[in-house]
């Protein structure tokens, strides 16, 4: 299973703003492309391991910051998703 933990926790940190919005589409979660800009650029060279809830609530919590309490919600039920 670390295999796959890595595999999504470097896909995380190399993250596009289109591949956020195509996998928000995938799994229903809304947030515009404006948003989805700046998580990206957010998370863009981070080494964060969602798959730990302190540090995922971490990530989020900033993510709040750029862009909203409820993108940042829409982001955490993502992670979520991806760590199922």
């Amino acid at each position: 299973m670390k295999i796959f933990e890595n595999i999504i926790n470097h896909k995380i940190s190399t993250i596009t703003a289109d591949e956020l919005m195509k996998y928000a589409k995938q799994f229903q979660i809304s947030i515009n492309p404006e948003e989805a800009k700046q998580i990206a650029k957010y998370l863009k060279g981070k080494q964060i391991n969602i798959f730990n809830d302190s540090e995922r609530a971490k990530v989020i919590k900033e993510i709040a910051k750029v862009a909203g309490p409820s993108t940042a919600k829409e982001v955490n039920r993502l992670f979520i998703q991806f760590t199922m």
